[in-house]
């Protein structure tokens, strides 16, 4: 009954219930409560409630991710890489990498209004140092 799975055999929405229980269980660590939102609400897959009654929507991503319909709705991004948890507030990272020389005069950022990264440089790892938990 208790067999592992493996998770490249999962579906896309298996895969993200997946990691949303891995996060959740990290976060708890750090006094969260973490509830799932069916249908997102202000982009958000669910809402982390910390025991000091304060909260923040949390977007599951796979990878760094910046986009500027998520500007101004105090939205953290959370993904893995490495087998290691990044969870950042959106507009606090988007404004640290655009000033660090990221994004800006990129068909990507200027026209689309997203950015990405498949795999964190060796720059962008030292900077996001401080969003690991």
């Amino acid at each position: 009954m208790f067999n592992r799975i493996k998770s490249n055999e999962l579906t896309p929405r298996q895969k993200k219930t997946l990691k949303f229980h891995k996060l959740a269980s990290r976060l708890a660590d750090y006094g969260f409560n973490c509830l799932r939102l069916n249908d997102g609400w202000q982009g958000a897959d669910f809402i982390a409630c910390h025991i000091d009654n304060s909260f923040i929507k949390v977007r599951l991503e796979t990878r760094l991710h910046i986009e500027r319909r998520y500007n101004g709705i105090e939205l953290y991004i959370a993904f893995n890489e490495n087998k290691r948890w990044y969870i950042y507030p959106h507009d606090q990272l988007r404004d640290e990498l655009l000033e660090m020389g990221y994004m800006s005069g990129t068909l990507s950022w200027d026209e689309r209004g997203i950015y990405n990264w498949p795999s964190l440089t060796q720059r962008l790892a030292e900077h996001m140092e401080k969003y690991v938990i």
